[in-house]
């Protein structure tokens, strides 16, 4: 039992890592960097196309970690028996997952949509639209890091 329970452990964190890592990557260093070097007509086709990769991974992360989540919580005896933390997680991590939602099914295609028809300023006001949003997400990714960590010493 302690076997399974560590690696759903060890899938729950990867799968936030990741999340909440390409957040960091795509917000502080991928955008800048496209932003600094390429025209929009370079720039935006290219951060669509990474979004649309990252995207499949975030979907993949979130399977991961609602169900690895939701199977320590049973293991543990349900939600009753856990440490205050997880219903905090829980409950930041619902609400990342709505916002990549809302991301990827209003904003996001849009961008495509403006990206195809070459509509620049559409486009650059879409992925701006993204770009705030990821932030949010990403401080709550930090949020539930610090939850995991430093929660389960209060």
């Amino acid at each position: 039992m302690l076997l399974l329970h560590t690696t759903l452990l060890f899938l729950h964190l990867l799968a936030a890592a990741f999340w909440v890592g390409g957040m960091a990557v795509m917000h502080f260093a991928v955008r800048p960097a496209a932003v600094a070097t390429l025209e929009p007509p370079m720039r935006l086709p290219l951060l669509a196309a990474t979004l649309s990769r990252f995207f499949v991974g975030v979907c993949a992360a979130i399977v991961v970690v609602l169900a690895s989540g939701l199977l320590m919580v049973w293991m543990s005896g349900g939600f009753a028996r856990v440490h205050w933390s997880v219903h905090a997680m829980l409950t930041v991590g619902l609400v990342m997952m709505a916002l990549f939602l809302h991301i990827r099914f209003a904003p996001y295609p849009r961008l495509q949509r403006a990206v195809a028809a070459r509509e620049w300023p559409v486009a650059a006001a879409n992925l701006n639209v993204i770009r705030k949003l990821v932030a949010v997400n990403l401080a709550l990714g930090v949020l539930v890091f610090a939850f995991a960590v430093i929660g389960r010493s209060v």
